[in-house]
């Protein structure tokens, strides 16, 4: 990883918060800045090219900061050798529960901004479109079991040939370093202001099961970074 780059693209991402106030870039930075899936996404290449994209429970929209800026940079001649070009999306599209994140998102943004928009909504039952990925990070244990094979199943309806969903799930069969990642878990959604929900977790191969019940092909790989957590991040793809 390439520890320079990846500071100045924190700092250029998380710019965009500024507007927001002082909660929301310092939230940005931390969570770009320590958080691994950001990272892998753009060194991997895990998004279409130029397709439209689509977050569901996307918070304040630090996902999207993070793929501009690192389209900014790529323009101006700064990405590591061995990583991938940064996708060149048409369409960013985040749904949020939480008013204030959307609202966060919203100053950040501005109102019309050409290819960002993110909407106040519950992922259960909103419209997806029909997008070339769909993300969700760290969200779906928040749901019944029953909602989240529902949630899933619209996702595998919407996405089109050749399209990706990733999510990062925790590995409820992990043992402790699981029950940390719950802990910190509840300590964040305390901290953000949202109240402490009971959680549904299911162990790595469950999840996989379930995805390629539904017609997805599963790649799974730990994402936690350097952090003694449970995390796993999911690459569904939908076959041509």
């Amino acid at each position: 990883m390439s520890r320079p780059f990846v500071k100045s693209l924190v700092n250029e991402a998380s710019q965009t918060f500024r507007a927001s106030g002082r909660f929301a870039y310092h939230y940005a930075r931390g969570k770009l800045g320590y958080d691994s899936i950001f990272h892998e996404l753009l060194r991997r290449g895990l998004l279409p090219e130029g397709g439209h994209y689509l977050d569901l429970g996307c918070g304040q929209g630090s996902l999207f900061a993070w793929l501009l800026a690192a389209r900014r940079l790529h323009e101006q001649g700064h990405w590591p050798a061995g990583w991938t070009p940064p996708p060149v999306p048409r369409e960013l599209r985040g749904v949020e529960l939480m008013q204030r994140d959307v609202e966060r998102a919203v100053r950040a943004f501005g109102p019309q901004h050409p290819v960002v928009r993110v909407e106040q909504g519950d992922m259960n039952t909103v419209d997806f479109g029909r997008p070339d990925a769909i993300l969700i990070l760290d969200a779906l244990h928040y749901f019944s079991f029953e909602a989240q094979r529902a949630v899933l199943t619209r996702i595998r309806q919407a996405l089109v040939p050749g399209g990706v969903f990733l999510t990062r799930i925790g590995d409820a069969g992990a043992g402790l370093t699981y029950r940390i990642c719950n802990g910190v878990d509840r300590l964040v959604t305390y901290t953000r202001g949202h109240r402490l929900p009971r959680l549904y977790c299911r162990t790595l191969a469950d999840w996989v099961t379930e995805l390629q019940h539904l017609g997805f092909v599963v790649e799974a790989e730990p994402m936690s970074g350097r952090k003694p957590f449970a995390n796993v991040m999911l690459v569904c793809r939908v076959p041509y």
